[in-house]
């Protein structure tokens, strides 16, 4: 009778956590419609697209609004269409401080800091967009983008089936503004240095790549373009504590999903971390110019590299990418390198 119990709680848990999956994607659904509602006809058929493999990759982290890409510009928006547009990324996306949807915001933030008495920066100058139908049946795409910011949450069938690829950059790496000190990607430089400051001197010198990189090397326009090999330090050969804090970093970039997506992509991913490497250039620190770190697992990937500063030159600004050799856009599209 015991045994008969506890199935019968994990039965109802997991019934429970499936009906709040769907739940949470038809809010997005309706926040999507109540927004498209709200927009003019020639509004709507910029924000409502198809869903294709051009329109799907057409994503950069250039300040170049819709020269580069689709969708509508949030600085075109009316106030109330704008409330309506940050309801349904807020419904789409992950909940906790300074991740998901509070991350997001604050990469805006940074170009509205950015734009103060400069061209080009501006929190208007990002885009929404909708790759088909928002509806339950059928898979379909939302893209929120602008500099420094890519998000592309794919559904099918009433579920978020991928998170990637997702682009997130900064500069400055810390600002302030209205007495409020903003760091939007700390906690994801800190979670990566933790990981490389777990390892002794040998690990390091096993993780530490051959060769540096400019940027990002699967980033905007390199769909598909993985290392044919994987280098730097097999996970499989650490313990358990360093194994936790890579997965830890992993998760402040799948967190851009809702809650629920996070959790079932990252149990993927720790399933895989015996065959999941790490690899490093430059300082472990990663407070220099050309400082790069990457995770290659056989599904997720994840890079950050501290790039020169555009704006502010004598500092160094983030790139970072997360993507999965898998589910990228859902799985949709085939690339080849």
């Amino acid at each position: 009778m015991k045994n008969l119990g506890a199935l019968f709680c994990m039965l109802f848990v997991f019934v429970c956590s499936q009906n709040s999956k769907a739940e949470s994607v038809k809010t997005v659904i309706s926040t999507a419609n109540t927004f498209i509602k709200s927009l003019n006809t020639d509004q709507q058929r910029a924000v409502v697209i198809g869903y294709t493999k051009e329109n799907a990759t057409k994503w950069t982290n250039l300040p170049c609004g819709l020269q580069c890409r689709v969708g509508v510009l949030l600085g075109s928006l009316t106030d109330i269409q704008l409330q309506n547009a940050k309801a349904v990324v807020k419904a789409a996306m992950g909940t906790l401080p300074s991740k998901g949807y509070d991350q997001a915001m604050q990469i805006l933030a940074a170009d509205g800091f950015l734009g103060t008495g400069r061209k080009g920066y501006s929190q208007g100058n990002y885009i929404i967009a909708f790759l088909g139908k928002p509806e339950i049946t059928g898979k379909w795409q939302l893209q929120l983008g602008g500099h420094h910011l890519a998000v592309n949450l794919t559904f099918d069938n009433g579920k978020v089936v991928s998170a990637s690829p997702l682009f997130i950059g900064l500069e400055p790496k810390t600002w302030t503004t209205n007495g409020v000190t903003y760091a939007p990607l700390k906690a994801n430089h800190d979670l990566l240095t933790s990981m490389l400051a777990s390892l002794s001197d040998e690990q390091l010198e096993s993780a530490k790549l051959a060769s540096g990189f400019d940027d990002v090397s699967v980033g905007p326009g390199a769909d598909g373009k993985f290392p044919a090999t994987k280098a730097g330090l097999k996970a499989g050969s650490l313990n358990k504590h360093q194994k936790t804090l890579i997965i830890e970093a992993m998760k402040a970039w799948v967190q851009i999903a809702d809650d629920a997506t996070a959790k079932k992509l990252l149990a993927s991913y720790a399933a895989e971390i015996d065959n999941t490497y790490i690899g490093y250039f430059g300082g472990p620190s990663l407070a220099n110019k050309g400082d790069y770190i990457r995770i290659d697992g056989p599904s997720v990937w994840i890079e950050f590299i501290c790039q020169p500063g555009a704006v502010f030159p004598a500092e160094v600004h983030y790139h970072t990418v997360y993507r999965d050799h898998i589910r990228d856009y859902g799985g949709s599209f085939s690339f080849f390198n």
